[in-house]
């Protein structure tokens, strides 16, 4: 198989899975990349239900899709970020809880955990004739970064700081 060609779906997560296939087979993609928000790639549900995994297989399968990657950047960005109310709006509920940074940091990290043994758990149910083609389901993501902020140096920014944002990532 030539290097496939597949579609973030995060853009379109307003729209359900089986619409977006269906649109990136029409489009010539030859895989997607699913996003972990809107109905395309849920975590949690990866992690506590059993056939959710093939379930989502299923429907890729219709439209003769592979997936190689999941991506949970909305989570990933409040890794490492300076969390404030803006981050409310991209995460899911159980990650910002009470909205104090530290533990939205936390929980954050615990859910890009849990995102790479949904990963795992995604790959291990790869249909038999995606297998040959399939060596593992990559996460992708943001951490977002303390210092983002820092790397306009204006007010001037010292060295120190760059180098205690590196040390917190």
């Amino acid at each position: 198989m030539a290097r496939p060609v597949t579609l973030f779906t995060g853009q379109w997560a307003d729209l359900p899975l089986e619409t977006m296939a269906q649109k990136a087979k029409e489009f010539g993609y030859d895989g997607i990349e699913l996003a972990c928000w809107g109905d395309h790639f849920d975590v949690e549900k990866a992690l506590a239900d059993e056939r959710y995994c093939e379930l989502r297989w299923e429907i890729l399968g219709r439209y003769g899709l592979k997936c190689f990657a999941i991506s949970n950047h909305l989570v990933g960005q409040a890794v490492c970020d300076n969390i404030d109310e803006r981050h409310r709006a991209i995460l899911p509920p159980r990650v910002w809880g009470d909205g104090n940074p530290e533990g939205v940091r936390q929980r954050a990290a615990e859910e890009m955990k849990n995102t790479a043994r949904a990963a795992r758990k995604l790959f291990n149910c790869v249909p038999d004739e995606v297998k040959a083609q399939l060596t593992r389901v990559v996460v992708n993501g943001f951490t977002g970064s303390s210092i983002w902020h820092l790397l306009y140096a204006f007010p001037p920014t010292s060295q120190k700081m760059i180098d205690e944002g590196y040390a917190d990532f």
